[in-house]
């Protein structure tokens, strides 16, 4: 008889399972992504009532290994990829899930944290760490005591690629770089950006910082689902006033890092491509890489990325090659 209690418990247990899934006409069962679950798409149970979890990357474009179809030139560069976004395609890819150094591709994460984690009118007030050394290194100029809106760092990070102005944000929003490299780490997770790793907000040659082509698509098109984002990549130049420690008028003037912006510009895009902006990155390790957003003419969207190219005039040569390929 105990066997028998035990049976017809465990069958009214499964009773109220079935029931539960089922009593409330929602076959939609909704499965977060974890990083160590095995499954993204099963069964909850079978026959008509049967019900799917949604696949983490239902809306996304997914890559296992290489896609040259398209017999696109790559020569001189190490990873690259094109992704449509509309169709949830890749239409090339070489290398994207290699780890490489992204350089100030980085930057892409840094503004995402920015813009998750603050008002666009939010006061930074720099601290030392600003002051960064390594020979080289762009800089906007940032002194300690310094204080800047969000949003003019954001313009500062994305068009000039200030390093001081990355450490200023991760500063601001973590109250350290290295509170903020694991916020860095914890958000890349979160979108499925698993073959990264980042050490700091800027890119700055670190040891244990890499990140692939795919991930930074990844973490570019969350970045793009911001207005703000949007509409500061697309910025050919920017000034601005802030102030110093004492009160005193400091000034921003530059012009965008991305030599495909403009009419000056020696490189010349396929003609059914708008380019709406994108992000740069240089440094001795991580070579010439680019990222960027793009429409075709019937205005749809486009992420294309390339790594580790030999130098710019490879770079920006492969990367029109890849626009081609829309």
């Amino acid at each position: 008889m105990k066997c028998i209690s035990k049976r017809l418990s465990g069958i009214s247990i499964l009773l109220i399972m079935v029931l539960a899934f089922t009593g409330c006409q929602a076959t939609n069962i909704s499965q977060p992504y974890q990083t160590d679950n095995l499954t993204s798409v099963y069964s909850v149970m079978e026959g008509e009532t049967a019900g799917f979890s949604q696949s983490f990357a239902s809306d996304l474009c997914v890559i296992n290994g290489d896609k040259t179809d398209l017999k696109i030139d790559m020569t001189g560069s190490e990873s690259a990829g094109l992704f449509d976004l509309n169709n949830r395609q890749v239409l090339y890819g070489i290398n994207v899930h290699k780890q490489v150094n992204p350089a100030s591709l980085t930057k892409v994460m840094t503004a995402l944290l920015a813009l998750e984690n603050c008002k666009l009118d939010d006061v930074i007030t720099a601290t030392a760490d600003v002051e960064v050394q390594e020979p080289g290194a762009q800089l906007c100029g940032l002194k300690e005591g310094d204080t800047l809106t969000v949003d003019q760092a954001l313009y500062a990070l994305l068009i000039y690629s200030g390093n001081d102005v990355a450490v200023a944000i991760a500063d601001h929003v973590a109250g350290s770089v290295e509170k903020f490299a694991d916020m860095m780490n914890e958000r890349a997770i979160a979108l499925g950006a698993t073959n990264s790793h980042f050490s700091n907000p800027h890119g700055l040659t670190a040891a244990d910082h890499y990140t692939t082509s795919y991930d930074l698509y990844l973490i570019f098109n969350e970045a793009r689902k911001w207005d703000k984002f949007t509409e500061i990549i697309h910025s050919t130049e920017y000034s601005t006033v802030y102030k110093d420690k004492d009160g005193n008028n400091k000034y921003m003037n530059f012009k965008s890092t991305n030599l495909l912006f403009g009419s000056e510009s020696e490189y010349k895009v396929p003609d059914n491509i708008t380019v709406i902006g994108g992000k740069t990155g240089t440094t001795d390790a991580a070579g010439a890489c680019l990222i960027l957003l793009s429409n075709d003419s019937a205005g749809n969207p486009y992420i294309s990325v390339i790594m580790k190219s030999d130098n710019k005039n490879v770079l920006y040569t492969n990367m029109i090659h890849l626009l081609e390929g829309v």
